[in-house]
């Protein structure tokens, strides 16, 4: 079965976009060929490199991507923003996609406090994209299985 290729998009891919990224290849490789890109790439994060590393995800081979490297060039079953300046300033019309999705997340960069604050935010924000990367994996899975059965 041929993978469903997904992209997440947000405005720098320095962190959350990354993060999707690495946690849907890590719980669903089997199913999904993911990717990221951004507005304004920014170059990763050093702090989401640490958090990841933490959760015991690999980040190797990822780098920040421009949406122009992606935009009309390839064709993707999902395109998921990450935050709410992605989604309100991704192009209306992106061909390729398959589906729009947004999962909107704190941006853990903008955090403005002591070093272990902003490490917490990271953690934080780490957690609740793997929690929802999960969830929707899970879905997944389960609309799979019922097709196979012709149940819809």
């Amino acid at each position: 079965m041929k993978k469903k290729k997904v992209l997440f998009l947000c405005t720098g891919n320095s962190a959350r976009s990354q993060m999707a990224e690495a946690f849907l290849r890590f719980h669903g490789g089997h199913i999904f060929e993911a990717h990221s890109a951004g507005l304004d790439p920014q170059g990763i994060n050093l702090l989401t490199k640490v958090v990841m590393g933490e959760a015991g995800v690999s980040m190797d081979g990822q780098f920040s991507k421009h949406i122009k490297d992606y935009l009309g060039r390839e064709n993707f079953s999902y395109l998921i923003t990450v935050c709410s300046s992605a989604e309100k300033n991704c192009p209306s019309t992106f061909p390729g996609i398959s589906q729009r999705i947004s999962w909107h997340f704190d941006d853990p960069a903008a955090y403005e406090g002591t070093e272990e604050g902003k490490l917490k935010k990271f953690r934080q924000v780490r957690d609740q994209i793997e929690k929802q990367v999960k969830l929707w994996i899970s879905n997944e899975d389960l609309v799979k299985v019922a097709l196979s059965f012709n149940m819809i």
